[in-house]
């Protein structure tokens, strides 16, 4: 059997990149493609040092630094992909890489981060965001989004399952394409950020310094705290922002980008992880939790279903529910007045369901059951089998009395609306 995973694009090695390098843990045999591949030795040491066969997009001035202004070749680029040859296509997919070109005969199943975030809900925000929603470059950005909206759409009929990586994302599906969807929730180094159970007094936040990881606010909150010592590790195009905020508080320690040491060093010390964006999934949350430190976090997204809050009976955090300063520091008082409630053996537990040995078994076995039931489908009716077909839900292991009833399988069906 022939395998193929199609990647969006491939220049850093982030949340996405770890999904993709679990699948290809799990089918190394497998071909893989992309739009464009400009990753680093060392980042493609994760994917087991393949390369990628890519588009004509590759070869455009600027590809690797400026791809995204090649958004409208996008979909074109991708259909260009000749998958023909292949019997199992995996498309790991937050923009384009579900648009592939496929058969009657193939089974394509689509991982999806999300559906593409600027066309659908977000658009207005990321328009505001990229000072594009006036005047003559924001009428040719909406027309190219709306078209982009259209081509998504229409390419989710080729798709034959979708997997998404949150509920929140099976919701976003439902409503973008109208299709149901199955959980997997995407893998966490859990082994990489071990259990410490005695903490420092200090909080503590890393992430790209991005406008929607709203990392300004959390400064300016712990700068109203200044009894709160709060230490931020990250870089990005709000650094200068965040400088600004953070001259005025002493407490608040901007040490800008830092190797994966430092950061885990600092992630298993801190009393608890501040985070305030609205995320897909969210893994910095779940490490955090491997640290055996709780979350202090904006309740909105797929944080709800990896942070318990402190209604369940074993909580591993608290969710304010504005992404404003005030909101943060009440939820920050709530959390100091929680007392012994969260323990580090809990935070330590509820993330083990998120491990990658978890993502791996559960992938695997979604494939070969949808290519065995694939298989049947194409006999002829008399030798079809006529038994049921296996449930998707794997059984909770020691984690499930941490997690809500509703999140206990980990395996879900989204059901249309």
């Amino acid at each position: 059997m022939k395998i193929a995973i199609v990647h969006d694009w491939l220049v850093t090695y982030a949340g996405a990149e770890r999904v993709l390098a679990a699948l290809i843990n799990i089918w190394p045999e497998a071909d893989l493609f992309s739009v464009i591949d400009f990753l680093s030795d060392q980042d493609r040491a994760h994917l087991g040092g393949k390369v990628a066969k890519t588009t004509f997009i590759q070869r455009l001035p600027k590809a690797r630094t400026k791809y995204q202004r090649y958004l409208p070749l996008m979909p074109m680029a991708i259909e260009q992909l000749d998958l023909s040859g292949y019997d199992l296509i995996i498309s790991s997919s937050h923009a384009v890489a579900k648009g592939v070109l496929c058969g009657p005969d193939q089974l394509h199943i689509s991982y999806v981060h999300s559906p593409i975030r600027y066309a659908w809900d977000l658009q207005h925000q990321y328009l505001k965001e990229a000072n594009m929603n006036s005047g003559l470059k924001g009428k040719v950005a909406r027309m190219i989004l709306h078209y982009m909206r259209m081509w998504d759409q229409r390419t989710s009929a080729g798709v034959d399952d979708f997997i998404a990586n949150s509920h929140f994302i099976g919701a976003r599906i439902t409503k973008s394409y109208r299709r149901e969807s199955t959980v997997i929730y995407p893998p966490v180094d859990t082994n990489g950020f071990t259990l410490q159970e005695t903490k420092q007094d200090y909080y503590f936040t890393a992430s790209r310094m991005v406008p929607y990881k709203r990392m300004p606010m959390i400064i300016e909150a712990f700068a109203a705290m200044p009894d709160k010592r709060l230490v931020v590790v990250g870089d990005g195009p709000e650094m200068e922002k965040a400088k600004a905020v953070a001259a005025q508080a002493p407490n608040v320690t901007l040490l800008g980008y830092q190797p994966f040491a430092v950061l885990q060093e600092h992630m298993r010390n801190a009393k608890a992880f501040v985070f305030a964006a609205e995320e897909d999934f969210g893994i910095s949350p779940v490490e955090a939790q491997a640290c055996g430190t709780p979350v202090i976090a904006f309740g909105k997204g797929g944080v709800l279903e990896t942070v318990c809050g402190l209604d369940h009976p074993q909580p591993t955090g608290v969710f304010y529910p504005e992404q404003s300063a005030a909101s943060l520091m009440e939820a920050v008082e709530t959390f100091e007045a929680s007392g012994g409630r969260i323990t580090a053996q809990a935070c330590r537990i509820n993330a083990e369901r998120f491990s990658e040995a978890r993502f791996e078994q559960e992938m695997r076995q979604f494939v070969e059951m949808r290519l065995s039931a694939s298989r049947q489908a194409r006999q002829p009716a008399q030798y079809r089998a006529t038994q049921p077909a296996p449930s998707l839900v794997t059984p909770s292991l020691s984690a499930s009395s941490l997690v809500p009833g509703d999140l206990a399988a980990r395996v879900v069906p989204i059901k249309s609306v």
